[in-house]
């Protein structure tokens, strides 16, 4: 079984990199197969050219394995920071470039693309792991909790993966070392236990 890591933080020494090892760790612990990107380590181009947006067109082969593996993945754990309710620019790079036509959705026969795709990846489970420097409650109450909306509604459901969990883990500015080590014990746990139960769906 193979679960797909994507990291998107500029900052080696942040938390983020601290939550995408131990997500790791509980990956490999389990048997799993990681796939792992650190999108800024691996400087990924996250401009879409037009000549991409064709659902037929022969990708660079930087993206084209990239595609292949998001097909392949049977879940996606995404780790990135909260940026003024948004993910980071080279994530939302990722998501243009790699969630595409004929890889993450299709639309059915007729459809010329008003209507609602046809989810087509394969994973069946996701976890999104956000950090963030806001009150969950303002974050709630204020900005109305964009991400839980980008990821849950408008990716993932979109392309057909139903299982989701999502973490905000806050206020990392003024959190103590115990707090980020019992987060880092929370993220070890919450990917163990949701991906051995998808790992039990899957060889059902």
């Amino acid at each position: 079984m193979k679960v797909s890591v994507i990291l998107a933080h500029p900052d080696p020494a942040s938390f983020n990199h601290a939550i995408a090892q131990a997500t790791i760790t509980a990956l490999k612990k389990g048997g799993l197969e990681v796939m792992y990107h650190d999108l800024y380590q691996e400087r990924f181009d996250a401009i879409l050219p037009s000549g991409e947006i064709p659902k037929d067109v022969v990708l660079p082969p930087e993206i084209a394995a990239h595609c292949q593996e998001a097909s392949e993945a049977d879940g996606f754990v995404i780790i990135h920071p909260n940026w003024w309710g948004m993910p980071p620019a080279i994530l939302t790079g990722w998501v243009d470039r790699v969630m595409r036509p004929g890889i993450a959705y299709e639309f059915l026969e007729g459809d010329t693309g008003e209507g609602v795709p046809n989810g087509l990846l394969k994973a069946k489970s996701v976890i999104v792991f956000n950090t963030s420097n806001t009150e969950t409650e303002r974050e709630r109450t204020v900005f109305l909790d964009p991400l839980e909306t980008i990821w849950k509604n408008c990716i993932f459901d979109l392309c057909g993966v139903r299982h989701f969990h999502r973490r905000m883990f806050n206020v990392i500015v003024t959190s103590t070392r115990e707090q980020r080590e019992n987060w880092l014990k929370e993220v070890e746990e919450t990917v163990a236990s949701i991906f051995n139960e998808t790992c039990m769906q899957h060889n059902r």
